[in-house]
């Protein structure tokens, strides 16, 4: 069986023997029959097309192969919705795809992939080509125990391999594009529309399923979800993203195979999630696994925002806003970071951590910092991107005590930070609950907009009263004071009972030191507390905290 693969691999014929077994697999199958739909049926606007991906399949068309659009770019193309993303399917294999473009890359382990780059820099665009693959039953494969990571090494050399609950750890074996159909999820996800032709190539009724607004599986729903048990989280997010429907099929293993999540990898698992909360439907999302029973068990993170073991009276109140926030982020077409969206569902967690290390005698700063790792720690482990995660979280939650302080110079130091718009934005946040006086966020809006003159003013403004008086007399204009007349210090002296001196000494015309240090201190003062001219850089900053 093993050379079969290779064979397939290798695009050599296969032996008689090895034709029944395969055969035999694509009859079990669920194939389903070819059906081409034109433009005047599907209604397919061109106008939605990203111009790199068309050149990528004119370009693999143009070098004999077949190339389509495929899975998510199509489902959002009939229901009207530009794409984000778009994915080609090819017979090409990735080393043919790799060798027909300049910026081509072959990733991936579990699935050979090329991404094609378009660009340079932020403005880059990748897109992904894939091979058809063959649809092989996971008793065709072979079954190791472990994951993608605990069962590395005797999964490098395979085509196919599947983990003990027959989810799928490697499929890198090529198909036609009826086989390659009939491997993906849900029939919504399994069309191929060519843009040189408009013709959409449909194999399982995706076109009628996208029209009646269903989500329905390919085959046979349990053990496609034991294939890939993320699909279960995958068939939610649709469902939440694109308002459709659960096929009663579809819908009813989910909660009994839920348990099959544990043995995916957690960084795939992080992901999924931030998929889920991340794609301009969060509320809905969070509704869709509370309804089928997934928000408790599935991500550790999410379990913890929504069913603390310590409730908190403004949690649930500051997650919800945080969400909606994030979807109408979205929704405009602003960037979303996780990491704001992690540090705002652990938040209360860090606070009543910090609060018991505060009561332990802990200075109020370090108890953050202590408290702030020990979350991280427990709630965030190790998967892919911590590090970064890790830093961009830390600094949104240690502004928060920062914007408390509205001196000229934390003020100016804070505002020059590269996160500060994501620490405003969660100092407003935890205003709108009243976590904080608004006063305190609409005055950092004011003071981030406004230019220098104003900037001055509101400084003035949020000192005590009894300072900002005491600066005002300070900058009054002084009365001018006309120098003593010799006669009537003399005479002063004598009612006081002292000799005068006289004004001037013989190769001595300073003052006493005690007249100097009188007539210095106010002109030291003056020159401390003058204003810095324009366009001079802002004074350092004062450690914040």
């Amino acid at each position: 069986m093993i050379k079969t693969f290779i064979n397939r691999l290798l695009g050599k014929e296969a032996k008689p023997a090895a034709t029944a077994v395969a055969a035999a697999a694509a009859s079990a199958a669920p194939l389903g029959r070819r059906a081409e739909v034109p433009a005047s049926v599907h209604h397919i606007d061109p106008a939605l097309l990203d111009e790199r991906a068309v050149r990528v399949v004119r370009t693999l068309k143009d070098a004999g192969h077949d190339a389509y659009i495929v899975g998510g770019a199509v489902r959002d193309l009939l229901v009207g919705v530009p794409p984000k993303d778009f994915d080609v399917a090819t017979d090409a294999t990735p080393e043919q795809v790799k060798a027909l473009f300049r910026r081509a890359f072959i990733i991936g382990r579990r699935f050979r992939l090329v991404h094609v780059v378009f660009g340079r820099g932020r403005e880059h665009e990748v897109v992904e080509v894939s091979t058809f693959r063959a649809y092989l039953d996971s008793s065709a494969a072979e079954q190791v125990q472990g994951n993608e990571k605990t069962a590395r090494q005797q999964i490098s050399d395979k085509a196919h391999v599947v983990d003990a609950s027959g989810r799928v750890l490697r499929d890198n074996v090529w198909g036609g594009q009826d086989e390659d159909a009939a491997r993906r999820d849900f029939t919504i996800n399994a069309m191929y529309y060519d843009p040189t032709t408009q013709v959409l190539v449909d194999y399982h009724g995706g076109l009628a399923d996208a029209r009646a607004r269903v989500l329905r599986m390919i085959g046979d729903p349990a053990t496609r979800y034991r294939e890939d048990p993320v699909r279960i989280v995958r068939v939610l997010r649709f469902a939440a993203k694109l308002g459709f429907a659960l096929d009663p099929a579809t819908r009813a293993p989910l909660r009994e195979l839920s348990p099959l999540l544990g043995n995916v990898p957690a960084s795939r698992l992080f992901d999924e999630m931030f998929k889920l909360l991340q794609t301009g439907h969060a509320l809905r999302s969070v509704e869709e696994l509370r309804r089928h029973g997934l928000d408790r068990g599935v991500f550790p993170i999410l379990e913890a925002a929504l069913h603390p073991r310590q409730p908190h009276p403004l949690r649930a109140r500051f997650i919800e806003l945080a969400l909606t926030d994030t979807d109408r982020r979205v929704e405009e077409g602003r960037a979303v970071a996780p990491s704001f969206l992690l540090a705002c569902m652990l938040w209360h967690d860090v606070q009543a951590r910090a609060v018991v290390l505060r009561e332990a005698g802990e200075p109020p700063f370090p108890a953050l910092q202590q408290a702030i790792d020990a979350v991280f720690e427990a709630r965030i482990g190790d998967v892919s991107g911590r590090g970064k995660l890790a830093a961009d979280m830390r600094e949104i939650w240690q502004m928060q005590p920062r914007f408390e302080r509205r001196s000229a110079s934390a003020a100016a130091s804070l505002a020059a930070q590269p996160r500060f718009r994501a620490g405003y934005d969660f100092l407003r946040l935890r205003a709108e609950i009243g976590e904080v006086d608004p006063e305190l966020a609409d005055w950092w809006e004011d003071y981030h907009l406004g230019d220098d003159d104003e900037r001055e003013a509101l400084v003035l403004a949020a000192r005590p009263a009894p300072a900002l008086r005491r600066v005002q007399k300070e900058r009054a204009p002084r009365p001018p004071v006309a120098p003593p007349d010799a006669t009537e210090t003399a005479a002063a002296a004598a009612a006081a009972g002292l000799q005068a001196e006289p004004a001037e000494r013989s190769g001595d015309d300073s003052v006493s030191s005690s007249d100097e240090a009188t007539a210095e201190q106010p002109l030291k003062r003056r020159r401390r507390r003058r204003r810095k001219p324009a366009g001079e850089p802002p004074p350092a900053a004062d450690g914040g905290g």
